[in-house]
């Protein structure tokens, strides 16, 4: 009776250990590329197609779960560097310095490019200068021109207010390093706090100009995106000072990202600091993958790999 008491226990222990949820880790170190739980940080400028990114990575592995925060560039950099979590997404590749901290942890960061990202600048769909060139961006984002009037003499709205995601974004770095390359940025300046409130803002400031991400409003098919464009208008920028034609002015579409002709461009990355294959590793390949990269393509974003068609057509 001892015995067959003894092989009862150790059968019920059995089916407890086969029936444990793979996905229930105990501890920091006990997920797998497809299982377990892991905290992210992601710049918000991406917050729609990497939420698109989570939800379908923990459909298809049901034990794995990813927790995503979405924070201004300099924080989410902050993150990996601190160890509160690890992995991120963000539009630029680590620094010599923060590899250098990483490396001295004894740690090799991994980068795997994701996407191509264009920065889009929405203005007022009441504003006749939808059509920009470089140099007179750099003018209105260093107040060198103050007024619409500078930039088009029939213009009638006034001062320009310029609207940013939020501040230390990864928007607002893009445009100091590649659009006024160090020079200081006009007065009339601030951060909107999140991108839905830049839109809005826009929607309702007819002087008012911001810039945004691709994803925000390239994916037709989302409901907020259809909203948003039909409260602002997308800007056609033009690499040159004196455009021949209208066509010389581009919006940031996938075939000009895959084209490198839409002026405002960048890569988008997801750097990983773990030391093992972890549930981290499991979601860059995911993302980096077939299945992420056409999330990637429907969003509107350039995808890192995979092929694309460019077809041209001409006017009959």
């Amino acid at each position: 009776m001892r015995t067959s008491g003894l092989l009862l226990a150790s059968a019920v222990l059995l089916l407890a250990g086969c029936n444990q949820n793979p996905g229930a880790n105990t501890g920091p170190n006990d997920d797998t590329p497809t299982s377990g739980r892991i905290q992210i940080s992601v710049d918000e400028t991406f917050a729609p197609i990497l939420k698109s990114q989570v939800d379908t990575f923990q459909k298809l592995y049901t034990y794995a779960h990813v927790e995503a925060a979405y924070k201004a560039e300099d924080y989410v950099a902050n993150d990996l560097m601190t160890g509160k979590v690890r992995a991120i997404v963000i539009a630029r590749q680590l620094t010599a310095a923060e590899k250098a901290k990483l490396e001295s942890q004894k740690l090799i960061p991994r980068t795997t490019k994701i996407a191509t990202d264009g920065l889009a600048i929405i203005v007022h769909p009441s504003n006749p200068d939808s059509l920009l060139t470089m140099a007179q961006l750099k003018a209105i984002f260093t107040g060198q021109s103050a007024s619409w009037k500078q930039i088009s003499g029939k213009n009638p709205l006034g001062e320009i207010d310029v609207v940013f995601d939020a501040n230390r974004s990864s928007t607002t770095r893009y445009v100091q390093d590649s659009i006024t390359r160090g020079t200081a940025l006009t007065k009339r300046v601030f951060a909107a706090k999140s991108n839905p409130a830049l839109l809005d803002y826009v929607a309702t400031h007819p002087n008012a100009i911001g810039i945004v991400g691709a994803n925000w409003i390239s994916d037709r098919d989302d409901a907020a995106v259809q909203r948003f464009l039909k409260r602002v208008h997308v800007a056609g920028i033009s690499k040159s000072d004196k455009p021949a034609s209208p066509d010389d002015y581009l919006q940031p579409y996938q075939a000009y990202l895959a084209l490198k002709t839409y002026p405002l461009r960048r890569e988008v990355y997801i750097i990983s600091r773990e030391g093992r294959a972890g549930l981290g590793t499991g979601f860059a390949s995911f993302v980096a993958g077939t299945k992420g990269q056409l999330i990637v393509l429907k969003s509107g974003l350039m995808p890192a790999t995979g092929q694309t068609r460019i077809v041209t057509t001409t006017k009959q």
